[in-house]
């Protein structure tokens, strides 16, 4: 399957307009920061699949994945799937970076920052 193929593909488009609509708390906070390129005039979309996964936010210009985590993620069957999937992820060339739900309410700062801290350029 070449690069192209791995994006958007039609099969996830009604999840992915789904998870659009129904982003949780810190997604929607996040997005108030990355949408509209005003976070270092960089494009993030949000909900888009690579492969058979649907990321949380995503740079193309820079191969960046954002991935908020709540509580869920701290179960071990999850924090597998999580492995597994950051792994595919980065072996297609992508950079996932992770952060708790609560990080991105009382540290967004810091977060906007390590967010910056990946960008190439």
């Amino acid at each position: 399957m070449s690069k192209q193929n791995l994006h958007n593909k039609k099969e996830f488009q009604e999840r992915r307009k789904q998870l659009r609509k129904n982003l949780t708390p810190a997604e929607a906070y996040l997005w108030t920061q990355l949408k509209s390129r005003q976070l270092d005039n960089r494009r993030f979309t949000k909900q888009h699949s690579i492969g058979h996964f649907i990321v949380d936010f995503y740079c193309a210009s820079e191969k960046l994945i954002i991935e908020l985590d709540g509580e869920v993620h701290n179960k071990p069957e999850a924090q597998e799937y999580d492995r597994k999937r950051s792994s595919y992820l980065e072996n297609q060339g992508y950079k996932v970076i992770r952060f708790e739900n609560n990080m991105v309410f009382d540290f967004l700062s810091s977060v906007l920052k390590e967010i910056r801290d990946n960008f190439n350029s």
